[in-house]
């Protein structure tokens, strides 16, 4: 299993990067995905959704359907790929510390 180590902390990651455990998720963590990802900063926007994945993940197992974040953060999807240029599932349940979605490239 590829481990990633930033900042003094080391992340288990699959072969895409995703982390392997959401319980190894912390803030170190969003500074080297938001690196990656090309995010010069973090707004309260991108917390909104950071945060939404993952209560929606630890309820029920699974990243949510894109439509289900629209609805739940009330921001359009344009505006979601605004804030994390790779996507919803890439980007955004990446940062969030979630496993790749399902159908996610």
């Amino acid at each position: 299993m590829p481990t990633v180590e930033f900042k003094g902390s080391k992340f288990d990651v699959d072969e895409d990067g995703f982390l392997q455990s959401l319980d190894s998720w912390n803030h170190d963590w969003v500074e080297y995905v938001k690196e990656s990802e090309g995010i010069k900063d973090l707004t309260d926007e991108h917390w909104k959704v950071i945060q939404m994945l993952q209560d929606y993940y630890k309820k029920n197992g699974i990243a949510p359907m894109v439509r289900i974040l629209s609805k739940v953060t009330g921001f359009k999807l344009k505006y979601i790929y605004e804030l994390f240029p790779s996507g919803p599932g890439k980007g955004a349940c990446k940062m969030a510390g979630l496993a790749k979605p399902t159908g996610c490239v």
